[in-house]
């Protein structure tokens, strides 16, 4: 008879990221973050007791649904608000703020590998052609 190894325990799902985990997941930078929170309400992360600021997943799907208002969908900084108003009114910020994330998720992914391919592909090759 063999003895059964123990189960992996789950990992508990982080619940509080540091503005520098927050910019390596979201490709930006610490002064636009600060910036974006002057200049969207909703994004006020609370601060820990040495007075770092600390995101919860929520905020950082917010983070990304901004990210893609301005940079993929070309809105203002007014647009954007406005058009996260009108998601809040009408009961969609969530499913929205998600819909970013993954998108913004698919789009690192693409560009990564496409990165990849460009160093695995020899110059010239057919592969090379269908970037």
């Amino acid at each position: 008879m063999t003895a059964s190894r123990p189960r992996p325990r789950p990992h508990p799902l982080q619940e509080f990221f540091a503005i520098g985990d927050v910019c390596q997941l979201t490709d930006l930078k610490p002064h636009v973050l600060r910036y974006w929170e002057s200049q969207f309400r909703f994004l006020s992360p609370a601060k820990n007791r040495s007075g770092n600021r600390v995101y919860q997943r929520r905020e950082i799907e917010l983070i990304m649904l901004v990210k893609h208002l301005l940079y993929t969908e070309k809105y203002t900084i007014d647009g954007a608000r406005q058009r996260i108003d009108h998601y809040r009114r009408t009961g969609v910020l969530r499913a929205e703020a998600r819909y970013a994330l993954q998108h913004e998720t698919i789009e690192n992914l693409r560009r990564e590998l496409q990165d990849i391919l460009s160093i695995l592909t020899p110059p010239g090759s057919v592969a090379d052609t269908h970037q």
